[in-house]
């Protein structure tokens, strides 16, 4: 698999820090630095274009997908190619929904947490006066006083999947993007058998509608009857309701996890992380990370460097 874009000024350096503890000693002609990990080779070149390739690019783009989106309001889905915003599908005001999305899957430690919920028409004008828009948009702080309320009015169904079944499950062949998909399906059938009045099913695009069907060929049952879109959050009130719930159950698994190890557990996957990793591993063993953390994140490796 390869990934291509060019990523924003503001970006970059944030990527030159985030890498430079790897770069390789050579690089490619016009490259700023290319690192090689076992299952990723990302290579940055001086036009601002960043190459991400191998059968884990797909986990290493997403970050920086997710840093442009974030920080920048620019949709790059996971083959690199950037759309535009189009409004007349935006938060599909007269329709009654149902929305999946996840949360935990940029994060090292604490489990992935997925979210369908059904928005009936009648229950939009109640979303939008709470605020409901992306989690990612939204502080933690408002996450936590309006998902309550969400939960009391919106039928939703849940889907934790902690680390240790994660490294179970995770392979070269059942990557990030077919979990997710997976995980969505499992969420989505749950919540359609109850048999809402919707009009349409919707999630957030992370990846080829018909990957996305390939990765659920050999579920029991499968939801077919989805419109896939990128930044759906902020387009769609059943999305956003289930980024916000989903948002929220991962805090809460989150404090758990730092109230059991007595340490702030970080989110992300970022030097703090590694830091907190290391001082885990000291006290409990590598093992223990089997059962709080996903393996298969370059993480793991810096903090065997940092034990040394």
């Amino acid at each position: 698999m390869t990934i291509v874009f060019k990523i924003s000024d503001n970006i970059k350096p944030l990527m030159i820090e985030f890498y430079k503890d790897r770069v390789e000693s050579k690089t490619p002609p016009y490259a700023i630095f290319q690192v090689k990990d076992i299952d990723c080779v990302t290579t940055l070149y001086e036009s601002g274009k960043v190459m991400f390739q191998g059968i884990g690019a797909d986990i290493e783009a997403s970050y920086w997908i997710e840093e442009e989106r974030i920080k920048n309001n620019r949709i790059i889905d996971i083959t690199g190619k950037e759309k535009e915003q189009k409004e007349e599908n935006k938060f599909f005001l007269n329709l009654s929904t149902i929305g999946s999305d996840e949360v935990g899957t940029g994060d090292f430690f604490g489990p992935i947490v997925v979210t369908a919920t059904y928005v009936a028409k009648k229950d939009i004008p109640f979303l939008l006066k709470l605020g409901v828009r992306d989690s990612k948009k939204i502080n933690d702080t408002k996450i936590k006083k309006i998902a309550p309320e969400i939960i009391k009015k919106i039928p939703y169904t849940t889907y934790i999947l902690t680390n240790e079944k994660y490294n179970q499950n995770w392979s070269e062949d059942i990557n990030m993007n077919k979990i997710k998909a997976i995980l969505h399906n499992k969420v989505l059938v749950s919540l359609k058998n109850k048999n809402y009045p919707y009009d349409k099913i919707v999630v957030d695009q992370f990846v080829y509608p018909k990957k996305y069907y390939e990765h659920i060929a050999k579920a029991h049952e499968k939801v077919t009857d989805i419109t896939f879109m990128t930044k759906a959050e902020d387009k769609c009130l059943s999305v956003a309701a289930a980024s916000i719930i989903s948002r929220y159950i991962f805090l809460k698994e989150m404090k758990k996890l730092s109230e059991t190890y007595n340490i702030d557990i970080p989110k992300g996957a970022g030097p703090l992380v590694d830091e907190v990793g290391i001082k885990i591993v000291k006290e409990y063993g590598f093992d223990k990370l089997k059962e709080i953390a996903k393996l298969n994140f370059k993480n793991k490796d810096k903090i065997k460097s940092g034990l040394k």
